[in-house]
């Protein structure tokens, strides 16, 4: 197991907001100004038909969860194992319950759509957490999940002592995995960038992963690469 779907560390990482923010401050949109969140949003958008259930799995602080509530004749339900991520959710109007993806408290068939940003890679079974999700979606439903490549944040990574992540949901593996459980799998991969004004932000991203890595010193504004996948599954 590593690190990143180690249960302790999960749980650490996200019992308070800090850490999730600092990184997320940080993330442009693809050159072309495609944002990964529009375009999860697009392909939610693109699978309702008509009044729809949906299921968001990870919801972190609810940013999501909003965007996707507001969409027209929605119902969402929104999930997280932590519990300040659905006390945070639920403060934005959104219907929020702790839960662990790999034991969802739903019905089969219960959702039309069923989405997960950027959390796949944190989970600590993964082979259960996707046929949890296919257990909740009903027959033709769609499910949209969005997470990052192998060369993500690589060159950072490197020039502060450490190593490409990778991950056992990626946009490497998450084509063949998803392909285990549905028919149609469909990519949507986009270049995102990570833009750091400074040397004491860039560390601060490091510092918010608790690896240990330091930075060397560097002057002015700094810009990294980040490579992103949304899968929409049917």
């Amino acid at each position: 197991m590593s690190q990143l779907n180690d249960p302790d560390y999960v749980r650490e990482q996200y019992a308070t907001e800090g850490n999730l923010e600092t990184r997320r401050s940080v993330w442009q949109p693809t050159a072309d100004g495609l944002d990964p969140v529009n375009e999860a949003l697009n392909a939610i958008d693109r699978a309702l038909v008509g009044d729809a259930h949906i299921l968001e799995v990870g919801c972190g602080t609810g940013i999501m969860a909003e965007r996707i509530n507001a969409l027209p004749g929605v119902t969402l339900v929104a999930t997280d194992f932590s519990e300040r991520f659905v006390e945070l959710t639920a403060a934005r109007g959104v219907d929020a319950r702790q839960a662990d993806i790999c034991y969802l408290p739903f019905d089969d068939a219960a959702f039309d759509v069923v989405y997960a940003g950027w959390m796949l890679y944190h989970v600590r079974d993964l082979e259960r957490a996707l046929n949890e999700v296919r257990r909740v979606l009903r027959p033709g439903g769609t499910f949209v999940a969005v997470t990052n490549g192998n060369d993500h944040l690589a060159e950072l990574r490197i020039e502060a002592g450490g190593k490409p992540d990778i991950t056992q949901f990626s946009s490497e593996t998450g084509e063949s995995v998803l392909r285990r459980r549905f028919a149609d799998v469909r990519r949507h991969d986009l270049e995102t960038r990570a833009v750091f004004p400074d040397h004491a932000t860039a560390q601060a991203y490091l510092d918010s992963s608790n690896e240990g890595l330091v930075l060397p010193p560097f002057e002015g504004e700094r810009e990294y690469a980040g490579h992103v996948t949304v899968f929409e599954a049917r």
